[in-house]
């Protein structure tokens, strides 16, 4: 039977032949921003099997997001800027080094002890990396060390939910946080009031729902500042109800991402039965499929 290292190094190997001459044409082409994509498809797929506590499933896709890791390592090899040696090397100097109530002499008895000594640990990495690659006088990379931004370090590259629950943590962490739930729910009225005070200026007759008939006729024209204005209060609306689900201890995206899927478990319910009797959702009636509707959530509650 193999050991564990002798199965990462078979996957590490057979990456190589991939890339090396005489392997995949396909691999062999890929680069860095070219599989980007894939890697943020293969973690949502990871995600994903988790909601569905799809324990063989979840296997497959975290081989398939490994393999995001191997590829990316394996460029680099080519290119000669790093291999997996030294990303292992540098997520276990990381693991051991970020746990020193583990590894060292530190005491941590709680998650809250053990989060504060993380704090101070990257703090200290961070203060560290400054004076290797700078190379000023202590006094200089203090100064530059307090002009730091909280919020820096966090991607603008991350899906929006995602960098919104980060800058809004990041935030509270310094102090700047709403004191308790209430507060945020009066936020989220005050923003939903404001979004209904710009409709005002809508054309008649208002914002209009845009399910039937041809995508984008009749729809009314606006003016380029109050489109703008529209965005900014939608996207207000969406950063407050992240900061809810944030003191709630709850993550967004994956939080829409279940709605998304019960969304489409339950049009799809519709579909289904519409279709036994040679009919789609444009021939029904908006009553008929809210009542469609009201039994797919049924049969969900059933089913429980």
């Amino acid at each position: 039977m193999p050991t564990t290292g002798e199965r990462f190094e078979r996957a590490v190997s057979i990456m190589a032949r991939l890339r090396g001459p005489g392997g995949c044409p396909w691999d062999r082409e890929q680069t860095f921003d070219s599989i980007k994509p894939y890697t943020l498809e293969e973690t949502y797929e990871v995600l994903e099997a988790i909601d569905n506590r799809d324990w063989d499933e979840l296997t497959g896709e975290l081989g398939d997001l490994l393999l995001q890791v191997l590829f990316y390592a394996q460029m680099a090899k080519d290119e000669g800027t790093f291999s997996i040696d030294e990303v292992l090397d540098r997520l276990s100097d990381k693991l051991v080094n970020r746990h020193p109530h583990v590894f060292g002499d530190v005491k941590a008895e709680t998650s809250s002890d053990v989060l504060r000594n993380w704090a101070a640990l990257k703090a200290e990495e961070k203060k560290k990396r400054v004076e290797a690659n700078d190379g000023r006088p202590t006094s200089e990379n203090a100064a530059k060390m307090g002009k730091e931004s909280a919020l820096a370090g966090v991607s603008s590259a991350m899906p929006a939910l995602l960098e919104a629950h980060k800058l809004s943590s990041r935030a509270a962490h310094v102090g700047f946080d709403w004191p308790n739930i209430d507060g945020l729910f009066d936020k989220l009225h005050e923003e939903t009031k404001e979004l209904q005070e710009h409709l005002t200026e809508f054309p008649a007759p208002g914002p209009q729902p845009q399910g039937r008939g041809v995508a984008g006729a009749g729809h009314p024209q606006i003016s380029e500042d109050l489109r703008q204005r529209l965005e900014g209060e939608v996207g207000d609306l969406f950063f407050v109800l992240v900061n809810i689900a944030r003191y709630l201890s709850l993550d967004p995206e994956s939080a829409l991402k279940k709605t998304n899927r019960k969304f489409k478990r339950r049009f799809q319910f519709m579909e289904e039965q519409l279709q036994s009797s040679g009919r789609t959702p444009q021939q029904a009636s908006m009553q008929e499929l809210e009542s469609l509707w009201q039994a797919a959530k049924q049969q969900e509650q059933d089913a429980r």
